[in-house]
């Protein structure tokens, strides 16, 4: 009942803050993927931190929309993306080979005896990803840019930035989106931080996406960080879990 009354006057405030009619309408279909009887209790209890209804509200999305949602780890947001698109949409949910042995079973227990019938997995790195030509409404990817520039091991890559751009670009319907959310890096950050401290700049994101032909749409400041020094690995623990993010909508 608490969790009704928090995700309810969540809605309540974006619907305050003069959201669009399309903006209102995601907000509705998030909140009620957020109390699924379904829906496992410790997803729940990351919520508050995490900002789903916000941060998928801001993005627009839809049911019946066909959702790439790269690196999609142990589900999170497949969770909720699946039951917001409903049972017209689609949901691909995407992780690196590479991640296996981190993310062990989590991703097969996640969609295991159809429990998310709308959502297909594939597993193939940044640069090559399993889906049509112009057939996504939506590519996600939410703590996850900054990986192009981080090695598994030694000489092992997840994908080439330039043509994992140009992936997500090739996938998408024209008037498609991407949201990209990502862990702040200093101001003068090289694309190497995101191998050393798995942080990246927002600019450097947006220069790899308007060079395959992406705009920016919004920008939100909801997960920015004013304490988070920008300059020390997101596994510190002084700062993990609390880092300053951006979040950005590009459209094709």
């Amino acid at each position: 009942m608490k969790q009704l009354i928090n995700t309810l006057a969540a809605v309540s405030l974006l619907t305050a803050a003069s959201l669009s009619f399309a903006d209102a309408s995601s907000a509705d279909l998030v909140a009620n993927a957020l109390i699924h009887g379904d829906r496992p209790s410790e997803d729940a209890a990351d919520d508050a931190r995490r900002m789903p209804l916000e941060v998928l509200a801001f993005a627009g999305i839809q049911q019946g929309m066909t959702v790439m949602e790269l690196e999609a780890a142990g589900g999170y947001y497949t969770e909720i993306l699946s039951r917001a698109v409903g049972a017209a949409g689609t949901v691909i949910v995407q992780n690196p080979p590479s991640f296996d042995a981190f993310l062990g079973d989590a991703p097969a227990t996640r969609v295991a005896n159809n429990r998310l019938p709308n959502v297909r997995s594939t597993r193939t790195n940044f640069d090559e990803l399993d889906a049509a030509d112009n057939s996504v409404d939506m590519v996600t990817w939410i703590l996850g840019p900054h990986e192009l520039w981080f090695e598994p091991a030694a000489g092992v890559t997840l994908g080439d930035p330039q043509d994992s751009f140009a992936e997500i670009a090739r996938v998408l319907k024209p008037g498609g989106v991407f949201l990209a959310v990502d862990h702040d890096a200093l101001a003068n950050a090289g694309p190497e931080t995101g191998g050393t401290l798995h942080r990246i700049r927002e600019g450097i994101v947006t220069e790899h996406a308007e060079a395959v032909g992406l705009e920016v749409v919004r920008v939100s400041q909801l997960h920015k960080n004013d304490q988070d020094p920008l300059d020390n690995s997101v596994f510190d623990p002084s700062i993990q879990g609390k880092t300053s993010k951006f979040v950005v909508l590009y459209r094709k």
